[in-house]
This record gives C-alpha cells, structure tokens and sequence, in this order.
C-alpha cells in the first residue's frame, strides 16, 4: 500500500522524488514503531492511540514540534489515501491534535541600519553599483520576493503611474505603486543597462554585466553583501528585507489590509506575523523605560 501511495503523489500530486522519500521514511517510521508492514498487514487495525503513541515517542526523544507536525501530516496523507482507495474506513489520524510549534518572528533590519544600508555614497556609478543598488531598493520599497524581482521585465514598469506589475505566486498579479525618487533611479538604471545588454531582445529588468538575466545566488550575495556591513542579523536574505518592509510600514502606521495587498499574501492570518514584530518592539520598550518594569 505504501508503495502505491508513494507511486500516487509523485504522478497524481507532482511531486518531486526527494519530497515523495520525505513521505516515505515518516510513513515508515510509524510503522516500524508498531511492528507493522504496510504492505502486508491490514491498515484497519491501526488506531489513532497507536497515532498518539508514536508521536509522543518522537517528541520525548527530542524532535521538534515542527518536524513532528510534518511527520504526522504525511501520516494523514496516507492514510486519506488508504480510505480513498477502500483499505481503511477513518483516518486514525483525523482525532490527533498537532503538536504547537513555537512562533518564529520575522528578521527584520532596523531603521538605522536600513538608512546606512541605502545611503547612494555605498554604491558605484557603474553598471554593477546601479544594478545592486536598484536591488536593494525594490526590495526595501516594494516587499516583493525574490523570484519576483527576478521575473520582472521593463514593461512591468509603468512611469506614468509611479508603479510596478509584479506577478506572484499562482501567477497572480499586483500593482506596486512606487515613489517617484524610485522611479527616477530606475529611470537612470535603465539607461546604464542599456549599455551592457548584449542581447537587445533581452526584456528583463536585471542583468549580469555580460547582458544574461540575473539569478538567485547573485540576488542572494548582492543583498548579503550590503547587510552585513551594517546588521550582525544572522539572516541576511532578500526575505528578510520583504519583513523589513511590511515591519517598518506596519510601525509607521500603515493598516494591515493595505500591507496585506501590498506583500500578495493570500490570507490576513499570514501578514498578522507582523504585529507580533512590533508587539515585541513596544514590550522591549517598555522594559527598558518603565521604572518598575
């Protein structure tokens, strides 16, 4: 049955070999801890105290909430596949409650660092400082994500509203409006790319200095590159500056629909991650200043 299940979300699902072994060996482990084959012994008997015991297991011997709740989500999976396919009548692990994971809060770059960050005397006036500098930017003054900024061709650029099309997950489309200052340095940007497009039918925005369109682990550099001169944040991604941007329109007070709309979240339960940052903020705030605190 395992066999089959594993067959079903790699051609049915479309997921990758890598992701469909991850399934497999959490699958396996829970049988293992049973003394059960899959293949062989009859699902039916399985029970969701069995589902209980194992997970308890696993969490005492020191896995994390998150890696448990991944362990038990391909667990269901399976066997939502096994009452699909007739095997089994419930889903032993329909009645178990996931293990809390403890909230993450987003690396953000604080306002200072971020001044020093875009201060224009840090970047060259050649084609690579425009280029990282643009970066940069966009990043800080729009949220987008990283593949996003990649995609983005010339067109995306609207000069006369101020504004960008970004295309996002689910190839969704947003409009970013942007500040003129930002529109003015990309105008300037454009015309230093022109320069070293090799390829006059290449349309996206950024580009290596040999005309080719730019890629992850240069993006990754550039912005690792600049953060580090100025933060001893240990993430120095483009995802961080995507929370530097929402965190810091959120503490100036920007509504949270519109910063919602802004970063293409599908849901407002993933910008809330935001109010935790600033809640922080203030409760670190108040411990320094309050003379009881």
């Amino acid at each position: 049955m395992l066999t089959s299940f594993l067959t079903y979300i790699k051609i049915e699902k479309g997921y990758s070999a890598h992701t469909a072994r991850s399934y497999g060996d959490d699958v396996m482990q829970f049988f293992t801890f049973c003394g059960f084959d899959p293949e062989k012994d009859n699902l039916s008997t399985i029970t969701h105290r069995q589902v209980r015991y194992w997970l308890s297991s696993i969490i005492s011997n020191g896995i994390t909430p998150r890696s448990a709740n991944r362990k038990l989500s391909s667990l269901r999976s399976f066997f939502r596949y096994s009452m699909r396919e007739g095997k089994v009548k419930t889903n032993p692990v329909a009645r178990i409650i996931p293990p809390k994971s403890a909230k993450h809060l987003p690396s953000f770059v604080g306002e200072k660092e971020m001044k020093e960050v875009l201060d224009v005397e840090r970047y060259t006036d050649d084609y690579p400082g425009s280029r990282n500098q643009l970066i940069i930017l966009l990043f800080y003054f729009t949220g987008m994500r990283l593949s996003e900024l990649i995609g983005l061709t010339v067109e995306r650029i609207d000069f006369s509203s101020s504004s960008i099309k970004v295309l996002g997950k689910g190839n969704k489309e947003r409009i970013i409006p942007i500040h003129p200052e930002l529109a003015k340095i990309i105008s300037e940007y454009l015309k230093l790319r022109d320069e070293v497009d090799v390829n006059k039918f290449e349309n996206t925005l950024f580009l290596t200095q040999k005309g080719k369109p730019i890629y992850p682990k240069l993006v990754y550099r550039i912005v690792r590159s600049n953060l580090s001169e100025v933060t001893t944040l240990e993430k120095k991604s483009p995802h961080v500056l995507r929370h530097t941007f929402a965190t810091h329109l959120l503490n100036h007070g920007a509504e949270l629909n519109a910063i919602k709309d802004l970063l293409g979240h599908a849901n407002l339960s993933a910008t809330q991650v935001y109010t935790h940052s600033s809640f922080e903020k203030l409760k670190k705030a108040y411990k320094q200043a309050h003379p009881r605190a």
